[in-house]
């Protein structure tokens, strides 16, 4: 599916109900420059939503290799965007995520593709955490997983405390990541 073209049942009620809402604002959806709006703010909802239809778990298999490799592989500085589901604002940063393969690894892209796929739905940081682990972890079976996300929050910066510089850093981890001293390791390689 291109998530640009191709988009989910349900688009057409979606931009009624945008109509909907720019009138109770107390807008004019007709006039000139919001007549297209509420179809627009439909396809982007779901495109910013597009993971609910994907399966991170048949990612990961797609690309899933028979190797020996028993050392650390990370990939980070995931770039990632969110929408935070209590406000529906977006939140971003980057993720970084280490495994330990017991006999299997997989394409390295499809860890940024679980990656985008969590963080297409309406989320929460520490949820959102944990599902790339549970995920790496239920579908590659390693001998450990570890994830951490930092991320800047738009519910933070634009209303609220309106506080612009923090950052929001989440970790989860299992297995051999279960020891400090491997977790340490990881965390220099990260630059942390």
């Amino acid at each position: 599916m291109n998530p640009e073209t191709e988009f989910r049942e349900g688009l057409v009620a979606l931009a009624t109900h945008y109509s909907e809402i720019l009138r109770l604002l107390g807008e004019d959806p007709s006039r000139e420059g919001l007549q297209k709006t509420p179809m627009r703010v439909a396809k982007a909802m779901q495109i910013l939503t597009r993971g609910y239809s994907q399966d991170a778990h048949k990612v990961l298999t797609d690309a899933l290799f028979a190797e020996e490799y028993n050392q650390m592989v990370i990939v980070k500085d995931i770039d990632f965007f969110s929408m935070c589901e209590h406000h529906m604002l977006p939140f971003y940063g980057k993720v970084h995520v280490a495994y330990i393969p017991k006999g299997y690894i997989t394409g390295l892209s499809k860890i940024a593709r679980v990656v985008d796929i969590f963080s297409h739905r309406l989320q929460v940081q520490e949820r959102m955490t944990q599902q790339i682990r549970q995920c790496i972890e239920e579908t590659l079976h390693p001998l450990g997983v570890m994830v951490v996300v930092e991320a800047k929050h738009m519910c933070m910066q634009m209303r609220g405390v309106e506080k612009q510089n923090a950052v929001t850093t989440t970790s989860d981890f299992c297995g051999a990541f279960n020891q400090a001293k491997t977790r340490e390791e990881f965390m220099k390689l990260i630059g942390k």
